[in-house]
């Protein structure tokens, strides 16, 4: 993956403790990036697959305290990331109040929460990590969205905030893009769609999902990581399937 055609020295992993951050991490890692940020909301990923004491530096962030982000982030100037991978995500929530399979089921303060942990927290985290890149050499953004997002693809309905809150990720991701475009010409910005994982997200809806559509975080991970490694600055603001094929707005 991490061939010397866009070649990665320094990632930083905004959600290294979930299942498809920590996967993310851990290949960066044994592919050869000499330092990983590895960022969660308690600091600490908890243990990886192989050695990755040498690689890995962890820090603790909160999606919703911009403070704990700019810390974060100023820690990284020293030494800053060319590859930065947000992901992070809500689908259900504790009280049940989501996915709203109805618009009756709305409720004011349920949206608000999936909106900040969905898109204004990632909008945030790119505020603050969008300075750090170079403007000389090839960088790259990119965050975990989901199919659903998709208006264009929206046939069934429902799940209203989880989607709203992702379709307006991919907004802001694009609207990232075109600023980029005018300062940092070699620049990505992409969001992905990694698929169905089997992961505590996706857990509760897995019940129609055949067995060749469910992904390990580990595949899911390195199929993504070679999705990025494709990307050229001509596939900036786009929005990529697992297998790197591109999903419409």
């Amino acid at each position: 993956m991490n061939s010397r055609k866009n070649k990665v020295e320094v990632a930083a992993v905004f959600g290294a403790s979930g299942g498809i951050g920590r996967a993310m991490a851990e290949r960066l890692a044994h592919g050869g990036v000499r330092r990983i940020y590895a960022g969660s909301r308690s600091g600490d990923c908890g243990p990886y697959h192989g050695d990755m004491d040498g690689a890995v530096k962890e820090f603790a962030f909160d999606l919703s305290d911009e403070e704990s982000i700019r810390r974060a982030v100023a820690a990284m100037q020293g030494d800053p990331p060319d590859l930065v991978v947000i992901a992070t995500g809500i689908l259900s929530t504790e009280d049940g109040k989501a996915p709203e399979r109805s618009s009756c089921k709305l409720d004011a303060a349920t949206m608000e929460h999936i909106f900040r942990i969905n898109t204004i927290g990632p909008a945030i985290i790119a505020k603050h990590v969008l300075p750090l890149f170079a403007r000389d050499r090839r960088c790259v953004l990119a965050a975990l969205s989901a199919r659903v997002g998709s208006i264009s693809d929206n046939r069934l309905g429902g799940w209203h905030s989880y989607r709203a809150s992702k379709a307006a990720l991919n907004m802001m991701l694009r609207n990232f893009a075109i600023e980029l475009r005018r300062t940092h010409p070699q620049a990505v910005v992409a969001s992905l769609h990694p698929g169905t994982v089997n992961t505590g997200l996706s857990e509760p809806f897995q019940g129609n999902v055949p067995d060749n559509q469910l992904f390990s975080p580990g595949k899911s991970a390195e199929r993504l990581l070679q999705v990025l490694h494709g990307l050229t600055p001509a596939d900036s603001g786009g929005f990529f399937a697992w297998d790197g094929q591109p999903i419409a707005y």
